[in-house]
């Protein structure tokens, strides 16, 4: 069974950095694209980055480029996503997901696996 848990969301004020964290267990981690998403409030689901399993490319939307960045750790079956420069409009549930696609990017449909998201509050 296939299992995504993020963590390392929370309260933080504008400026501040967070650190988001994907554990995965039940596939073999580093033969799958993964990626960050975020929803906020009464909005669609918005992707945000993913870094490939065949030479770990990364892909940034413009709304987080130059301010978060992923990162996997193949031996920890972990992906993370470093968040520096919060803004309130970062306020969002925030998921994992893993695709086999090498070409899955930033589209949300390609990605199989999602975990259930970790809650991440920017204040001003």
């Amino acid at each position: 069974q296939v299992q995504l848990v993020e963590s390392g969301g929370g309260l933080v004020q504008a400026g501040d950095s967070l650190r988001l964290s994907c554990a995965a267990s039940g596939l073999t981690f580093s033969w799958y694209t993964w990626g960050w998403f975020r929803q906020a409030p009464g909005k669609e689901r918005e992707s945000l980055t993913s870094i490939t399993w065949e030479d770990d490319r990364t892909y940034y939307a413009d709304s987080v480029e130059g301010r978060f960045t992923i990162s996997r750790d193949n031996a920890k079956n972990t992906v993370y996503l470093q968040m520096d420069s919060l803004k309130p409009e970062d306020t969002a549930v925030y998921f994992c997901a893993a695709s086999r696609d090498p070409e899955a990017r930033l589209r949300q449909n390609v990605y199989t696996f999602w975990g259930q998201g970790t809650r991440v509050t920017v204040s001003s």
